[in-house]
């Protein structure tokens, strides 16, 4: 039985929030276990909590944790005995150990899966990529949103490579459709970096490129792939969680405001949670940082047991469709193994 690894002592709701959502997770899903990494009594503690199969459940107990305040490098070469840490080595080690899941300090996840997991052959810099809810009822998956700040052209060709390679394995994606995100759709528009990645893109046989999208075009577009560098991406998924929140917080508030808008809301309840689930992007998990040797999902500093969930089941979706196999088959076909100059 494989094992989705879970850094327990990850984010601002550990471990209560993480283990019940892992635990959550274990119900939806058969045929996997949880091994949970961090201060074996404080895991146990929750664990009694919830019912469970206690059989689908192992605890690794570790005496130290990584924080935000730590300098992720520093952290993960001293904290050897943290959550982090150890559950990044079993998941390198254990032959049965799937994906890990984080919902700690990104620095140190990033730092992490590169030092300690390792990067596919042939892969420039790994990726972060999330799903964002878009009109379609799907997700559009946009790479990279925060793990490598300045890019080169050929670095944001393969963001789209891997990007497309997850949509298929994970997604049932037959034919991704790529758009690169900068300030105008037209060919010419953005910077030397943009434009130079867009012809890379173009020529590119492996993907299907639509050609150039604005910010918009994430949610309200056609594409399945939004390929950015990592400092415009981070933006653009911020301000996507801002718009949901805002909207959410618009809604209810207009709905308080008196008797007739208390009635109508009761008219359009149904609508209105579909509005709210869909605009929820906890729910579709974390970020998957695309390009490692094995599957490593970033989620949310914030997350609560309801995004953990996803996580740990996208986690899980990823191994089964053998992600990792498929980047390393995209990037061999299409000979992307280029010198990092």
């Amino acid at each position: 039985m494989v094992k989705i690894v879970v850094d327990a002592m990850g984010g601002d709701n550990a471990p209560e929030e993480i283990v019940k959502g892992a635990l959550l997770a274990l119900r939806e899903r058969e045929h996997f276990s949880v091994l949970f990494t961090g201060d074996e009594a404080r895991i146990r503690a929750e664990l009694a909590k919830t019912p469970h199969d206690s059989s689908r459940v192992e605890v690794r107990h570790c005496t130290e944790e990584i924080t935000n305040d730590d300098v992720p490098t520093h952290a993960i070469r001293s904290k050897r005995d943290s959550s982090l840490v150890v559950g990044m080595t079993l998941l390198k080690e254990d032959p049965e150990a799937a994906a890990f899941v984080s919902a700690g300090s990104t620095g140190a996840v990033l730092t992490g899966g590169i030092m300690l997991i390792g990067r596919i052959k042939g892969v420039l810099r790994p990726a972060l990529c999330p799903g964002i809810p878009n009109v379609r009822g799907s997700r559009t998956l946009l790479c990279d949103c925060g793990a490598n700040a300045e890019c080169k052209p050929q670095y944001l060709e393969q963001f789209a490579v891997m990007a497309s390679a997850y949509g298929k394995a994970a997604f049932h994606m037959e034919h991704p459709r790529v758009g690169l995100l900068t300030n105008g759709t037209e060919e010419h528009k953005g910077d030397t970096l943009h434009q130079e990645a867009h012809q890379l893109l173009k020529a590119n046989p492996n993907i299907e490129f639509a050609g150039n999208i604005e910010g918009r075009d994430i949610m309200f577009g056609d594409v399945d792939v939004a390929v950015a560098d990592g400092f415009s991406g981070n933006i653009a998924l911020k301000s996507v969680e801002g718009c949901g929140k805002t909207v959410s917080a618009i809604l209810k508030r207009e709905f308080k405001k008196n008797l007739a808008s208390k009635l109508a809301y009761l008219c359009a309840r149904k609508q209105i949670k579909g509005l709210a689930n869909m605009l929820d992007y906890a729910k579709l998990g974390g970020s998957v940082f695309l390009g490692l040797k094995k599957v490593v999902v970033k989620s949310h500093g914030s997350s609560k047991a309801n995004a953990i969930c996803p996580s740990v089941i996208q986690a899980l979706d990823a191994y089964n469709n053998r992600l990792v196999e498929t980047i390393e088959e995209m990037l061999t076909s299409g000979a992307l193994e280029k010198q990092d100059a």
